[in-house]
């Protein structure tokens, strides 16, 4: 995997792990929801700035964002559609 692909990998997989929007994520990281789109569609490379907050919001250190996922773990699943009731 390049470094997009772990990237990418790993931040969606660590936000659907916290049940996180990806419009959730920019705001709470200050970020626009775009770039979170991007990043996890591989289209954007963000700047190590970007990475920090995203890695802070997600709770985890910055180069966890980039570690190889397990031979047979499998692709990150999406959140379900709609807003989470109560």
């Amino acid at each position: 995997m390049t470094p997009r692909d772990l990237l990418s990998w790993n931040v969606k997989k660590l936000r659907v792990r916290r049940g996180l929007s990806q419009e959730r994520l920019a705001l709470e990281a200050g970020l626009e929801r775009v770039s979170i789109s991007q990043l996890e569609r591989k289209q954007v490379n963000l700047g190590v700035d970007s990475l920090g907050k995203i890695a802070s919001v997600l709770q985890c250190k910055v180069f966890e964002l980039l570690l190889e996922p397990a031979d047979n773990e499998p692709q990150p699943e999406n959140l379900r559609r709609g807003r989470p009731t109560k």
